[in-house]
């Protein structure tokens, strides 16, 4: 199989045939051997109806129906898990992103020898103080603090290797860095394009500004992961050495100003070095036994995904 499309949705039922019908029409016309995979994150409306009728009429369509709404990490998980392409294809389901992108993304993959390619909207057709300039300001601070130089984390639009997706953990809210994890996993090779942006046709957006403040607090997340994921020691260990060495240097001040040079002087408990080696100390040994922890749940957890799948066709 040459593609998997992985279109995760939530109450999108205007949309879904539609779109359906475009990608049909772009594979056809490209002869592609292909399957699209609808991943219903729990939605309200006539979504997974719709996605069910299709599967009926058209043998390619699949579907995966959440219990809840897990949110779009957890839909691109059960995804990827699903998927059986060389290429696998994420994009949105509310029209916004352009099927007609899709070759181009997979000449990209297989042609051009790239892991993973992000598209890039480079002309929106959003709000510019709800959604644009937010999205610069996140898109900047994530190329600083991952590495990955892409203009736009947040497209949907994406072509990965089947090695990338299969060698991935996509949790929490962390769709919004798979090309950081994927870096992270070794898969360097990362390319962008320059992606044609739709205006909504149908509907809200489901995602408020709310987003952008858990993407900081996301990026925060994953660059410590990054770094220190499989070795929680060697941050929690440091920062614990250090708070250790300034607790001992003020309690061996003390102890050698008030044995050798100022017996007669204040009490140590009254001085407030006492309380700065003290708290320093403690912290010290509080830093350390994190890191224990740390290290322990590393060696110990078992992987699991955090959503219920209802359904499945």
């Amino acid at each position: 199989m040459n593609l998997s499309i992985i279109i995760p949705l939530l109450n999108e039922e205007e949309s879904i045939k539609e779109l359906h019908h475009w990608i049909a029409k772009v594979m056809q016309s490209n002869g592609f051997l292909y399957e699209i995979i609808f991943i219903d994150d729990g939605s309200t409306d006539n979504s997974w109806k719709i996605i069910q009728e299709l599967s009926n009429e058209h043998p390619e369509v699949k579907g995966i129906r959440f219990l809840g709404n897990f949110g779009k990490s957890q839909a691109l998980h059960a995804g990827f898990a699903k998927a059986k392409g060389d290429v696998i294809i994420t994009m949105d389901a509310d029209l916004q992103d352009n099927p007609e992108e899709i070759p181009a993304l997979f000449k990209m993959i297989t042609e051009d020898n790239f892991d993973l390619v992000s598209g890039w909207k480079k002309v929106r057709y959003d709000s510019k103080i709800a959604k644009n300039l937010p999205s610069k300001l996140f898109n900047f601070a994530a190329r600083k603090t991952s590495g990955v130089q892409l203009n736009d984390f947040n497209c949907g639009l994406k072509a990965y290797k089947k090695e990338v997706i299969k060698n991935i953990e996509v949790t929490g809210e962390m769709h919004r860095y798979i090309p950081v994890l994927a870096k992270n996993a070794g898969f360097s090779n990362i390319g962008e394009k320059v992606v044609q942006h739709q205006a909504r046709k149908y509907g809200e957006t489901k995602f408020g500004i709310e987003r952008f403040i858990r993407g900081f607090l996301d990026l925060i997340t994953i660059s410590f992961i990054s770094r220190f994921g499989k070795r929680p020691m060697h941050f929690f260990g440091a920062w614990g050495a250090i708070m250790l060495f300034v607790g001992f240097c003020f309690a061996l001040y003390l102890g050698v100003d008030k044995l050798f040079l100022n017996p007669t002087g204040r009490l140590i408990t009254e001085r407030p070095q006492f309380y700065i080696s003290l708290t320093a100390m403690i912290l010290g040994s509080q830093f350390f036994v994190a890191g224990f922890l740390g290290e322990l749940v590393l060696r110990n957890k078992k992987d699991s995904a955090n959503y219920i799948i209802k359904d499945s066709i």
